[in-house]
């Protein structure tokens, strides 16, 4: 099958359930202006999100990797007024153009940035007894996925949702032998929930404008957390 079905497939589903506002626009336009890559989530992906955070009736989210704050908006705006995002990211520049890309979209009240290392942020947010998260999004550097895991399960309550991007890699994933960092840390987060009783979980495959990949959505057991 040609790939560019999976393009308009995406593109239809997006224009009649995802459509893009200005911000959104503005803020993938953002990243070019700005020279940074561009691998946001894209928008069918990012209305995933919403309905994920809808399900588990999500109050508390948080992010690993901002980058321009694409995902953040979408996860944002699904929010209760009460409610609360904390996104981290490493590098600065990156957490300074979200930062601006939040306000335009009028959630600064609503989302933390928080610039840093993920470990140590995640470390720092399991000793100070931060409030569980509902949602956690997982789509940072691909080596500590596992670790990543692992420290959101602390960070979370029974019933909270985790998910984690790019955990196919176009099909690298079934390469034994890679050398590829990325390929090796994914392998590792997925094999690793082949045991993991802490979750129920499963992963997606996804195609579309982001081309071949997946999704690992977990959810915390109510029994054994």
């Amino acid at each position: 099958m040609n790939s560019d079905i999976f393009s308009q497939v995406d593109n239809y589903i997006s224009s009649l359930l995802a459509p893009e506002d200005a911000v959104l626009k503005a803020t993938i336009s953002s990243l070019d202006v700005a020279n940074f890559p561009q691998m946001s989530v894209s928008a069918n992906q990012g209305k995933f999100l919403q309905v994920m955070m809808i399900l588990c009736g999500a109050k508390r989210v948080l992010e690993l990797g901002t980058l321009g704050g694409y995902s953040t908006i979408w996860m944002a705006r699904a929010l209760p007024e009460n409610g609360k995002l904390i996104t981290v990211e490493i590098d600065a520049a990156h957490g300074e153009l979200a930062r601006q890309n939040i306000e335009r979209a009028g959630l600064s009240n609503k989302v933390e940035v928080k610039i840093g290392q993920a470990m140590d942020i995640l470390q720092t947010l399991i000793a100070e007894k931060a409030e569980p998260f509902d949602l956690i999004f997982i789509d940072a550097d691909k080596p500590p996925y596992t670790e990543y895991f692992e420290h959101a399960i602390s960070l979370s309550r029974p019933g909270s949702v985790i998910i984690c991007d790019n955990v196919i890699r176009e099909g690298k994933v079934l390469e034994a032998t890679t050398q590829d960092e990325k390929v090796k840390g994914v392998q590792r987060l997925n094999e690793s929930l082949k045991n993991n009783k802490l979750v129920t979980a499963t992963i997606l495959q996804t195609v579309g404008v982001k081309e071949y990949d997946g999704m690992v959505v977990a959810v915390v057991n109510r029994n054994d957390h």
